[in-house]
């Protein structure tokens, strides 16, 4: 979901980071000059470090190799964290990965305690424009998990109608859903039917959420589990999902997924934009999402 917000389809949860690992991110970049009074590139580099905000719990953009939360500054792995550190790289500093809630990713951005926000995060969504600058890197789309076999045929918008697909309350998957929905009635078909689920916190929860939706699935009780495209195509083939589900269609609603940077910060925008296209000049970014399994579940930006 390119954090379209929790996915039923996946995580399910984001891990809401305590106020002793907060301290600890301010501690690390509290120091620095405001942008304000320097550049955001010079405040960077006087720093030697690019400090980014980034809610580990949505594999695999980004988690941790223990499938916990991460440390502050250590453990985390991803397609993201990749991305971050070579934008840290082409700036000429190293990168260090500030654990964030979902929820204070841009505030905790606008509080300065991070220079970037880099999280699998729509840039179109919620008015998220409007709070922040986006540096667009990769595009996905609303994708399905549904049963083995795909035994209620489900390739197409149209196969939805008359369907049921658990989805996370409050996401961009769920406004997908509903335009979707509406697109299908206007035509005459039966409307989407939407199993809504608020999302899971707890490593315990979501591994029991995770397991009932599957179940639900298994046994025809919803249709289809609608997840970010690339959230689906990690999780296929890892339990509870391998074996008793498959990915189904459509690919739904291409959305940009982009790094956040805080308005006003004179130049960091101008900086990341110039780091994210060399990349894709040069075959990193391609390099990345292929090492990452993506291929087939991101779009690379023209």
């Amino acid at each position: 979901m390119p954090r379209h917000g929790a996915s039923v389809a996946g995580t399910g949860g984001r891990l809401l980071v305590g106020a002793v690992v907060v301290a600890l991110i301010a501690g690390a970049c509290g120091a620095a000059a405001s942008p304000s009074a320097v550049s955001g590139p010079e405040r960077v580099k006087e720093a030697g470090t690019l400090v980014t905000c980034t809610d580990t719990w949505f594999p695999p953009f980004e988690s941790t190799e223990t499938g916990g939360p991460a440390e502050v500054g250590t453990d985390a792995v991803g397609l993201d964290i990749d991305i971050a550190a070579e934008v840290a790289k082409r700036l000429g500093v190293t990168s260090r990965i500030a654990p964030t809630g979902w929820d204070s990713l841009l505030s905790d951005l606008d509080a300065e305690k991070c220079d970037l926000v880099i999280s699998g995060m729509t840039s179109t969504f919620g008015g998220r424009a409007e709070r922040a600058d986006f540096v667009d890197y990769l595009r996905t789309w609303t994708g399905f998990l549904v049963a083995a076999g795909n035994p209620k045929g489900i390739h197409t918008t149209q196969d939805l109608a008359g369907k049921s697909v658990a989805v996370a309350l409050g996401s961009s998957l769920e406004a997908s859903l509903r335009a979707a929905s509406t697109d299908l009635v206007a035509t005459g078909k039966p409307a989407i039917e939407l199993v809504t689920e608020s999302p899971s916190h707890t490593v315990k929860d979501k591994s029991d959420s995770e397991k009932e939706w599957v179940e639900r699935l298994a046994a025809g009780q919803v249709d289809a589990l609608a997840g970010d495209s690339a959230q689906d195509a990690y999780y296929v083939d890892k339990p509870p999902y391998a074996g008793a589900s498959e990915i189904g269609g459509p690919a739904l609603d291409p959305q940009p997924i982009g790094i956040a940077i805080r308005k006003g910060d004179a130049g960091m925008k101008e900086a990341v934009a110039a780091a994210i296209d060399a990349m894709y000049a040069d075959g990193t970014m391609k390099a990345i999402v292929e090492e990452w399994g993506m291929t087939d579940a991101v779009e690379l930006l023209e």
